[in-house]
């Protein structure tokens, strides 16, 4: 006996998961690639998008037409055609409806449709109003001279178009975006007129190449006046392959010493590139600039005015670092990958796409002219019947009255079809009277001339060929306008380095004892006057630029390094360089450098070893650091020392014993980094107990002088006197005179 309590599976079909699962993801990708995402290269038009426009057309939303709600349309759009949300099938509207995203847009908006500077801004459907424009006549126009299939729509209640019967291959004219499962598309617009022509061309010279067409199309046109700099070989692999980019740049205008932006790439938004300007104005690293004025208005949708500091401002330096390192240019993808005539989707090149295309024109004129020659045979058939029947008036109306069946006794009588009797019952009298018979004689001729030029068309592809010519160019004619972005050959725009940018001005950079740093615009500050923190006070103070770096030495002998010009203002404490870097535990700042890449500095420890080497090895981009010099374990390590020239410079070293030792800095080796040699003997013992250290290090110039300041008291050594105490690297040196061997630091002049 069956159990009725347990289902039985064995009426369902039983398949292995992964099967199903499998099954269902590409039944939902092909969907998505099929009915959503990618266009249809007839009409070049997704089917949310094709279903707006059909159903705009089925309310009488013509161009002449007055403005309906666009809820009302949304409504029928998803209540017949697309069982979808109504707010995504209302973005898709306003899309066609936005100038700035459409380079022909196919439906006229009244109300808030959105701005450039933000497109989502649109009003909800309920308060504005649309109808379509009078270029949307191209995709509609031959809709019902049968060009095109008919399929049932999602519940079967109504019949909508599969496609619809462009005139302008439309894909490219307003191009298309869109992400599928596996694949998407990026189809920039295109300018109607070149576009035309270019079909024009293919039409004439099937064999032409892509270079061919592209003396018509030259590239895309997009909404905006924005500059196309794509060099002309890349935009030629583009339309070979199908697959490329495209990079647009902004607009600017001089106007006194302003510099006006009147055009920036498609979809970049202006309150972006204000924000991203003035970010960078925040960061100190746009100091070229003064001031930034957002002056955009109805008569000038683009107006972005902006203030150098000085009329001496480079400003093709300025706009090229702008235009690396804003929105001000773009790159975009182009992609494309369309759904053939073959339903399948495949990435195209220029000529393979519009040789599609031209195949499919070809063929839904065919279909109108078929469709229109049978209309026009079934007219003259009637019209044979009624003049039969004009002729014959009084035996038509004695049929008439006296016979039962008028239908059955017309067509024995005079040979008629079915049709033609039908007709000739259906017919009014007064349509009889006298003059009636030249009316059906005149429309006879007219109806079998068209006969004639229909059956030529249909009969010679050359005259079918030139049809579809002329009626290219006459629409290229009716709706085509000039090219807005303009193709300039230029190179990619650079960044400038950080330090080009910041001017050129003095500082003195001030380190304290316990690592806080700031910097004094000018040379002529005594760092010793400034104020400290309680328990602080002066380390070091050099002299640099603004737009030089500053190098930052710990007691481990790592370096790090940042812009003069981040520095903070010494009107206030500064800030601890461990919010910038983070130095070993237990480290501490003990030195500062500043100057070009090339200039020498001489490192040392206090163990008396040290080198030379270029300040660019101080430089690194890590917060931790890089090793310069490795110091002994108790060593510490000293302030650099500046060279002034590499190879007459005297090295003066001083120990905390009073011994001085000068000698030629060419005796030293330049390095990269490391610990360098002896400068000056000092017993080991002594180093070991830390009784004798290395207390101060200079380079003096030739003919320069030295001065020892201990205490209070101050020796001042020319460089007759420091021949007294020369010699060669490593040695003792000589003792300073009594009163002066304990030195507290030493200057070179």
């Amino acid at each position: 006996m069956t159990d009725l309590t347990r289902p039985s599976f064995h009426s369902f079909e039983q398949i292995p998961l992964h099967e199903y699962a499998e099954r269902a993801y590409l039944d939902y990708s092909m969907y998505v690639v099929l009915d959503r995402a990618l266009p249809f290269v007839g009409d070049g038009l997704k089917p949310v998008q094709r279903r707006i426009v059909y159903a705009m057309s089925e309310l009488g939303l013509s161009a002449s037409a007055k403005p309906k709600k666009s809820a009302r349309t949304v409504g029928d759009v998803i209540g017949k055609f697309h069982p979808h949300g109504d707010s995504a099938c209302y973005e898709a509207m306003v899309l066609m409806a936005q100038p700035f995203s459409y380079r022909y847009p196919l439906i006229d908006g009244q109300g808030n449709f959105g701005s450039a500077d933000d497109p989502k801004s649109f009003a909800a459907m309920r308060y504005t109003e649309s109808r379509l424009t009078p270029i949307a006549e191209v995709l509609l126009g031959e809709l019902g001279q049968g060009t095109v299939d008919w399929t049932a729509n999602f519940d079967g209640t109504l019949e909508e178009p599969s496609w619809l019967p462009a005139r302008l291959p439309h894909l490219l004219l307003n191009g298309t975006t869109g992400i599928a499962v596996g694949m998407a598309t990026d189809v920039p617009p295109h300018n109607l007129t070149e576009v035309a022509n270019a079909c024009v061309r293919l039409l004439d010279d099937p064999d032409a190449s892509v270079s061919d067409l592209m003396e018509h199309l030259r590239g895309p046109d997009f909404p905006t006046e924005a500059e196309i700099i794509t060099p002309a070989a890349d935009l030629l692999k583009l339309y070979e392959t199908g697959n490329g980019s495209i990079r647009a740049r902004a607009v600017y205008v001089r106007e006194n010493s302003n510099i006006v932006i009147t055009a920036l790439p498609y979809q970049v938004s202006p309150s972006k590139i204000l924000e991203q300007i003035a970010a960078q104005m925040r960061a100190k690293k746009l100091p070229w600039l003064e001031d930034l004025r957002d002056e955009s208005d109805h008569a000038n949708p683009i107006r972005l005015v902006l203030v150098p500091r000085s009329n001496r401002i480079d400003v093709e330096q300025l706009m090229g670092h702008l235009f690396a390192t804003t929105d001000l240019e773009k790159s975009f993808r182009a992609n494309f990958n369309v759904i053939g005539l073959n339903g399948k989707p495949q990435v195209m090149s220029l000529k393979l796409l519009l040789s599609e295309w031209l195949s499919f024109r070809t063929d839904t004129v065919r279909k109108r002219l078929n469709h229109r020659l049978d209309k026009v045979n079934r007219r003259l058939h009637l019209l044979d019947g009624l003049l039969i029947a004009f002729l014959n008036l009084d035996e038509v109306i004695r049929i008439i009255r006296t016979e039962d069946d008028p239908k059955a006794a017309l067509i024995a009588r005079f040979a008629l079809s079915e049709e033609q009797a039908d007709y000739i019952l259906d017919t009014r009298l007064k349509q009889l009277a006298r003059l009636e018979e030249m009316k059906i004689r005149g429309e006879q001729d007219e109806l079998a001339a068209e006969r004639e030029k229909l059956i030529a068309w249909l009969g010679s592809p050359a005259k079918l060929k030139k049809l579809i010519k002329d009626e290219l160019l006459a629409d290229a004619k009716k709706y085509g306008d000039a090219r807005r972005s303009p193709l300039v050959a230029r190179q990619a725009a650079q960044a400038l380095d950080e330090t080009e940018l910041v001017a050129s001005e003095p500082v003195t950079i001030v380190l304290s004892s316990k690592g806080w740093v700031r910097a004094a615009k000018g040379h002529d500050i005594d760092a010793s006057t400034l104020s400290y923190r309680e328990g602080d006070a002066l380390l070091e103070a050099v002299r640099g630029r603004s737009n030089q770096q500053v190098a930052f030495l710990d007691s481990t002998g790592r370096a790090y390094s940042a812009p003069a010009h981040t520095l903070p203002s010494a009107r206030g404490n500064g800030e601890p360089l461990t919010g910038r870097f983070t130095p070993p535990a237990g480290a501490a700042f003990s030195g500062l450098a500043s100057g070009e890449d090339a200039q020498r500095f001489l490192l040392a420890s206090s163990f008396g070893y040290g080198f030379v080497t270029a300040f660019g090895n101080f430089i690194g981009r890590n917060k931790a650091g890089k090793q310069l010099i490795n110091p002994d374990k108790a060593a510490t390590v000293m302030q650099p020392v500046p060279v002034n020239d590499p190879a007459n410079d005297l090295v003066v070293a001083v120990t905390s014993a009073g011994n001085l030792l000068a000698f030629p800095i060419a005796e030293l080796p330049e390095l990269d980094k490391g610990k360098g040699n002896k400068l000056i003997q000092i017993p080991p013992a002594k180093l070991k107990s830390g009784e004798e250290i290395l207390v101060a290090l200079a380079c003096v110039r030739q003919g320069g002088e030295l001065i020892l300041h201990c205490g209070q008291r101050k020796l001042t050594l020319s460089w007759r006197d420091l021949a007294a105490y020369g010699g060669s690297r490593a040695q003792r040196g000589h003792l300073l005179p009594r009163g002066f061997q304990r030195v507290d630091r030493v200057e070179s002049v």
